[in-house]
């Protein structure tokens, strides 16, 4: 038993910013995707957690491996061996779906703070989640920073219990997992794209390789990368992962049970799936559907704001980390409060967050396969990565991830061209 604890306690050790990276990628705006898919959809896309699991892991891992043999971040690394113009339409793209995102996180916890305390309105309860969000980056030191997030995920295991208040035909399930359901009609095929976009988003290869760059330097100031650093490193990023696509599984599985088969097929956002839930699964369902959002708030807010400073930082040679007290590197606190700030005040502008999302997407699918094209010549070039190239499988998994990417990209952009409005 005590050797079990000890396993268990060496794996926790181990998991870090792989796990992080992929349990904000479950943040609001994902969960209200992941949410729609269940409710329009029924089980028909549970399948899909199966295709992204490896797809994510393998870009993931390149990310890190990069940050592990380069001891940089993604825009540092990009801006030694490439042309600046890529590294400036990167910035430009990232900048307003960044934005956009956190602020379509942030207006959901806030309308879900209402849901679950309706005396106070979701606008305050947004403002009090920016503050504390903002107050902890600051004044929190790496260490306190990189452990909250990592305790954070843990919010996440809410959407593992959901399910089972409610009863299942687990053979539907089973059925729906393992053999894929598609629909060449521009509602499902739309649908399919989303849940990639939602999956493997930008902002999360910026973010692991710079984490796992500052966090090795945090554990070890003068590291010698070998085969158990890299071994370690792929065990976080594929568990991080895994995770990731658990709790997506299990938010389709939630939303395609319980309001599909209540006749509730439109979900736009993370509270209509949360007060969709509350007549038909039960007030404890509600309750931990509601919970989970926030959480997930507090987790991936800080990992899209922190991306975009050290994305903005690493572009300009400016003083960045969250190691860094704040008098010490201004610009990299200032960018993450600005950003915070610009989310917070979007819908004010007229920006909702169902464009909110629509126009982050676009970003987001726009600046994917470009920079997933660059990640695999990176990760293939022996003068950046010496032997840690990629090895047969990660190429496999990382062309066919280019391959989907940009196709979904187009698709993506045929459709807002073509949908009605």
């Amino acid at each position: 038993m005590k050797s079990i604890a000890g396993k268990l306690a060496r794996f926790w050790k181990i998991l870090g910013p792989g796990l992080v990276t992929g349990a904000s990628d479950d943040d609001p705006s994902g969960i209200a995707t992941y949410s729609q898919a269940g409710a329009a959809f029924g089980l028909s896309t549970l399948w899909t957690s199966l295709i992204t699991f490896p797809l994510m892991a393998s870009i993931q891992e390149m990310c890190a491996r990069i940050g592990l043999v380069t001891s940089r971040g993604l825009a540092g690394t990009l801006k030694s061996n490439y042309s600046k113009p890529v590294l400036y339409l990167m910035l430009v793209f990232s900048f307003p779906a960044i934005v956009m995102n956190i602020g379509a996180d942030i207006a959901g916890m806030g309308a879900v703070g209402n849901l679950l305390f309706p005396s106070i309105h979701a606008t305050w309860f947004s403002l009090i989640f920016t503050m504390i969000i903002l107050v902890l980056i600051i004044y929190l030191p790496y260490q306190k920073i990189a452990a909250i997030l990592k305790y954070l995920c843990i919010a996440l295991l809410v959407y593992l219990v959901v399910p089972f208040l409610y009863k299942q035909d687990w053979i539907a399930v089973l059925k729906s997992t393992f053999v894929p359901v598609i629909r060449f009609d521009k509602e499902f095929v739309s649908i399919l794209v989303a849940i990639l976009g939602t999956t493997i988003s930008p902002y999360l290869f910026f973010w692991q390789a710079t984490m796992v760059s500052e966090d090795i330097l945090q554990k070890k100031k003068h590291l010698v990368v070998n085969k158990k650093i890299i071994h370690d490193m792929k065990q976080d990023v594929d568990f991080g992962m895994l995770f990731s696509n658990l709790v997506m599984f299990f938010i389709i599985l939630t939303t395609g049970t319980v309001l599909f088969n209540g006749g509730i097929h439109q979900i736009n956002t993370v509270e209509q799936a949360a007060m969709a839930l509350k007549p038909l699964a039960g007030n404890f369902a509600y309750i931990l559907f509601a919970v989970g959002v926030i959480g997930t708030g507090f987790l991936a807010i800080p990992v899209l704001s922190g991306s975009l400073s050290y994305i903005i930082t690493e572009t300009f040679g400016w003083e960045k980390g969250l190691d860094k007290k704040f008098n010490k590197a201004k610009a990299f606190y200032g960018i993450i409060a600005v950003s915070l700030v610009l989310g917070l005040l979007m819908h004010y502008i007229g920006i909702s967050p169902i464009k909110a999302l629509i126009y982050s997407a676009i970003l987001y699918g726009m600046t994917a396969p470009v920079l997933i094209a660059i990640i695999l010549h990176i990760s293939n070039n022996k003068k950046i990565m010496g032997k840690f190239t990629n090895g047969k499988m990660s190429n496999i998994l990382g062309f066919s991830t280019l391959v989907l990417m940009t196709a979904a990209a187009g698709v993506l952009i045929y459709l807002q061209f073509t949908s009605p409005d």
